[in-house]
């Protein structure tokens, strides 16, 4: 991990797939070399891991660190997560590990995103990223960014639903105390906030929604729940979750049918017409035109803002895990004095600059799929 890394940063990937029972993961923290490292905040990390770590890592974490702006990481680093991208791992930055991922080359002509006070710093640093500064997380297949702190939760989340499910991914969400799922799409701040009373009755409309996904909802009857015109719903839907209404509800129904698919027996004809899309036909249409798959396919998870969590990678079948071990990697990088907020567990204690990483290896799943039917 980076020197000052920060805490949060360092601690979100280390929580959400700590090694225990219920997660097939394994997860190690590591640096340019073992040891102390000065983190953020006045805390220190200890890892027991140097950069060989990453040669077995499915997933790489890159917390974020502090000034990234200032200089890249030491080359080493940067080779180690190239390396580690070559041989398959999927790499993911929390807030400005942006900058790190961003050194190695592997964001260019991608979109990606950071910590909202550093996206215009990223953008003039590496002008061949296609930096987003108005979502929380991006997901580019094998490299992944979020915004500052707490998306960091959000991203890990959405890989672990695209991982293990909906199941696994809600308990995680159950265990932190956090939002089963917030969209990627979602806005890191509304520049203009929406009144307090006002916001209630639109979260209190959502839930309605989602206990009646299974009726017609429309605008206008989204809109009289809220108290509000469908105008004025409409525009400030979009401000609070990225999304109108109506695409809204449609994913709010797809990641329904999803976890209905993975953890269910029903028919595919029976879960369309439950979640309010009719026919198995039209249900795996809007599979397609949402999620790029069909029920028996895999492919890239949804980018829904239901207050839903999706199911597993695009995989809208029931799933169930079976054994062996995936391993994911927090890296916090070290740089220069006060950089960091690179991720692993923390504990007291100075430490000098070297770079240091935290892997999480998760458990490789099999998935039992049932037939599309298509």
């Amino acid at each position: 991990m980076l020197e000052g890394a920060k805490p949060l940063d360092v601690g979100i990937p280390a929580q959400v797939f700590t090694t225990r029972a219920s997660m097939p993961y394994e997860v190690r923290v590591c640096g340019a070399a073992p040891g102390l490292v000065t983190g953020g905040d006045g805390l220190a990390y200890h890892v027991a891991h140097g950069l060989d770590a990453l040669a077995w890592a499915d997933i790489v974490f890159v917390p974020g660190y502090r000034f990234p702006d200032r200089e890249d990481p030491p080359r080493a680093v940067v080779d180690a997560l190239v390396a580690a991208h070559e041989r398959g791992a999927r790499l993911a930055a929390i807030s400005t590990g942006a900058f790190a991922l961003a050194a190695t080359g592997l964001l260019d002509g991608r979109r990606a995103t950071t910590h909202w006070h550093y996206t215009r710093a990223l953008m003039a640093r590496h002008p061949l990223v296609r930096v987003d500064e108005n979502v929380l997380f991006v997901d580019e297949g094998s490299v992944l960014t979020s915004a500052g702190a707490a998306s960091g939760i959000d991203l890990c989340l959405h890989i672990l639903r695209g991982d293990l499910g909906v199941a696994a991914s809600n308990h995680a969400a159950r265990r932190l105390v956090a939002a089963p799922y917030r969209s990627g799409g979602q806005a890191q701040y509304v520049p203009r906030s929406v009144p307090e009373p006002l916001g209630e009755r639109f979260a209190a409309a959502r839930e309605w929604a989602l206990h009646r996904l299974g009726e017609p909802l429309t605008l206008e009857l989204l809109a009289r729940r809220a108290g509000v015109s469908p105008r004025t719903f409409s525009r400030r839907f979009v401000e609070e979750t990225g999304y109108t209404p109506m695409q809204w509800v449609m994913r709010a129904r797809i990641d329904l049918a999803r976890e209905l698919l993975e953890r269910s027996q029903r028919s595919v004809e029976q879960i369309a017409a439950d979640v309010g899309l009719g026919t198995g036909a039209n249900l795996r249409l809007h599979f397609q035109r949402i999620l790029g798959t069909t029920r028996a396919s895999t492919g890239a998870p949804s980018p829904g803002a239901s207050d839903r969590p999706a199911a597993g990678r695009g995989e809208a079948a029931r799933c169930r895990l079976a054994g062996s071990l995936r391993t994911v990697a927090i890296a916090p990088l070290s740089a220069a004095r006060d950089a960091g907020e690179p991720g692993a567990k923390a504990t007291k204690g100075p430490t000098h600059d070297s770079h240091r990483h935290q892997r999480i290896r998760p458990h490789r799943t099999q998935r039992a799929a049932r037939a599309a039917g298509a």
